[in-house]
């Protein structure tokens, strides 16, 4: 049986409003996940790369589109939306026109007792 490789999940924000970084961030906190903030100036570019944890990632102010190339995808995230990427899986950032401010958190990998 082939193992099937961790999806990257994108939510949108469904709500009527942009949400506040005090909103990600209190959501951020009912997950046990300590965001850390961070922004970038327009058309900046993050190479290529993957970390050994999940990311948990929302756009707070601006556009990011994040480049999964394993799957030949980019996808653009806006004001709320959320991305979750699995440990490993490889993925690149373009930042929009206006810059970007988001929230972003580690997943601890946790490991079973033998």
């Amino acid at each position: 049986m082939a193992n099937k490789k961790p999806s990257v999940v994108v939510t949108r924000w469904q709500g009527g409003t942009h949400p506040s970084e005090s909103v990600i961030t209190r959501l951020l906190h009912k997950e046990n996940l300590r965001p850390y903030m961070w922004d970038a100036k327009p058309n900046q570019r993050q190479a290529i790369h993957s970390h050994n944890t999940q990311t948990v990632l929302y756009v707070v102010e601006g556009t990011l589109d994040i480049i999964l190339p394993d799957d030949n995808l980019q996808v653009q995230l806006r004001s709320g939306d959320r991305i979750d990427i699995p440990a490993s899986v490889r993925h690149g950032t373009v930042v929009g026109k206006n810059g970007v401010k988001c929230a972003e958190a580690n997943v601890a990998l946790v490991r079973a007792k033998i």
